[in-house]
Formats: C-alpha cells, sequence, structure tokens
C-alpha cells in the first residue's frame, strides 16, 4: 500500500490497521527500529528524543500507539517520505 494511503486510511479514525502497514508508516516518517524488547518494537528517529513503542497485537497495530506516532508527527512537523 503506497504511504500517502495509508496515512490517509489512519488518519480516518481506523482501528483496523496491520501491524506490518504500522511498521511502514513508522519508517516512512523517519524512524529506525533500535531494538525488540519481547514484544515491544521500539523505534528511535535522529531529530526526536521520544521513543516510539509498537507492539504486534494478533497482527493489528494497537490503536493508541498510532495515535501516539500522529501525535508526535504533528508536534515535531515530521513530513512523509515515500521508501
Amino acid at each position: 500500500m503506497k504511504k500517502q494511503k495509508l496515512l490517509q486510511k489512519v488518519l480516518s479514525g481506523t482501528k483496523n490497521v496491520k501491524f506490518s502497514e504500522a511498521v511502514a508508516l513508522v519508517e516512512a516518517f523517519g524512524f529506525r527500529l533500535d531494538r525488540v524488547n519481547g514484544s515491544h518494537h521500539i523505534f528511535v528517529h535522529p531529530e526526536i528524543p521520544e521513543l516510539l513503542n509498537f507492539q504486534n497485537d494478533s497482527g493489528k497495530a494497537k490503536p493508541y500507539q498510532i495515535k501516539q506516532l500522529l501525535q508526535l508527527v504533528e508536534a515535531n512537523n515530521l513530513q512523509l517520505g515515500e521508501k
């Protein structure tokens, strides 16, 4: 799925986001996987001190973690990059 279309899906408020789609979106905003601790996938961004945590919940991303991503994107004015 194209990154822009995926972003629109997330912004529409859907709670049905696959974990793999969430990871693709996180990486498109410039985050990279730093480590995996159990079910927690920890992402870091070179310009943001906060960590981003995602969990794979039966193949889906947790809605509150998607919300945290969107808040970080908005607060730091991150731009979507096509990879």
